[in-house]
């Protein structure tokens, strides 16, 4: 086993990482980090030797970890990285931060990113995957991120640098995302907590909020999230094509896809991470026979099969 700087925060060896996932499985990472403040998490990059691999986790919305785990040392974030700072349309916010948090905070200083409000995770996530919904991505508003690299180097990228695309970004191997500012539309800050409150009651009504998910399982075909409008095309949306295949409540083991929303893939109790992986390949496979159409994966899976 190769030795691993010291650190000031936690290092705990062979962590399990369910707990730690929406979905609430997966086997072990080698070792989980969480660094106490930014120059723990440069010093230990800087001194990790280069042959050890690492993997940064949010708060694990969009995750499947395989049930082998991973033979990484998956770093997370925690207090420290999480601050939020609102300075008339421009935000800073810490990686850690909850988009939610993040939007609700911003709202109330009169800058609208209500778009975040309903989108499960944090900002690192966020950024990564150019989340997005109603029309609007982090793309456009994001001015930099800021990343500390595998060397321990800390830098700024732009969105440019990131060169965005529909649910992802192109961010350097090995780095871990710290925070990033924005800049938005500034409105009446009690007309934008009015739009994020009817947002909320929208996906409740509409998703399965209450169950143990991951978010939407794949990306709708069209490349383009739901807007909500009335002239949206919903014949390419990948939730409509997995109804049509007849996969709305299809299970495999402990793995459902919602009966609320075909698009949702649900713990309905028991799964393993096998269960979750192989109920999305097959309703990739039988929508593919059915529509010509394969689905692409937005929920990432990483790890060992066990």
């Amino acid at each position: 086993m190769t030795d691993l700087p010291a650190v000031r925060g936690r290092l705990t060896p062979n962590r399990p990482l369910s707990d730690l996932t929406w979905l609430r499985v997966g086997g072990p990472a080698d070792h989980l980090f969480q660094p106490a403040d930014l120059n723990d998490l440069q010093d230990f990059l800087r001194d990790l030797p280069p042959e050890v691999a690492v993997f940064p986790m949010g708060v694990g919305s969009n995750l499947i970890v395989r049930d082998g785990g991973m033979r990484a040392v998956v770093i997370r974030l925690g207090r420290g990285f999480n601050e939020i700072a609102v300075d008339g349309g421009t935000v800073v916010a810490g990686a850690a931060a909850l988009d939610a948090h993040v939007a609700k905070r911003a709202a109330e200083a009169g800058t609208d990113l209500t778009f975040l409000r309903t989108i499960p995770g944090s900002i690192g996530g966020a950024v990564r995957m150019n989340a997005g919904c109603y029309g609007s991505y982090v793309a456009d508003v994001l001015v930099s991120a800021q990343v500390v690299l595998r060397d321990g180097t800390l830098t700024s990228l732009t969105a440019e640098d990131l060169q965005f695309q529909y649910r992802q970004s192109q961010l350097p191997e090995g780095a871990v995302l710290v925070s990033a500012t924005f800049k938005a539309p500034t409105a009446d800050p009690e007309t934008l907590l009015e739009r994020m409150d009817a947002q909320l009651r929208k996906r409740n009504d509409s998703q399965p909020t209450k169950e143990r998910s991951a978010g939407s399982t794949f990306r709708n075909p069209s490349g383009f999230s739901s807007t909500g409008k009335a002239d949206d095309v919903m014949d390419l949306k990948a939730w409509k094509v997995i109804d049509d295949a007849g996969l709305r409540g299809a299970r495999l083991g402990g793995a459902q896809m919602s009966e609320k929303h075909s698009n949702f893939m649900i713990n309905a109790g028991g799964a393993t991470a096998a269960d979750l992986e192989n109920l999305g390949e097959n309703v990739r496979k039988k929508v593919y026979a059915d529509s010509g159409i394969w689905l692409e994966w937005e929920i990432m899976r990483v790890g060992d099969p066990e």
